[in-house]
């Protein structure tokens, strides 16, 4: 995933879920899964709670495709660093 489509996916989830954090989004989420197996509520509200479980999962999914490309970006940075090392002792 490009990082402008995250952009324009991020901004598609309604304020309250964008402005989460990832272990805010994943508590959120927990909970929800907790109440549905419990199945005590109501179709409707069982429909809303699924709902905002889905957004919270897209949101999780954001902070772990930014967590995956920043690692990734800083093992290159690591590996370039360790070539010009290598090259400046021989």
């Amino acid at each position: 995933m490009d990082g402008d489509n995250t952009t324009d996916e991020t901004q598609q989830l309604p304020e309250d879920i964008r402005d989460l954090g990832y272990e805010e989004a994943r508590d959120q989420l927990f909970s929800i899964v907790q109440t549905l197996e419990r199945n005590q509520s109501g179709l409707e509200e069982s429909i809303a709670l699924w709902e905002r479980s889905e957004l919270l999962a897209r949101r999780c999914d954001e902070w772990l495709d930014g967590a995956r490309e920043r690692l990734e970006r800083a093992i290159e940075r690591q590996g370039k660093d360790d070539e010009n090392e290598s090259s400046e002792q021989n």
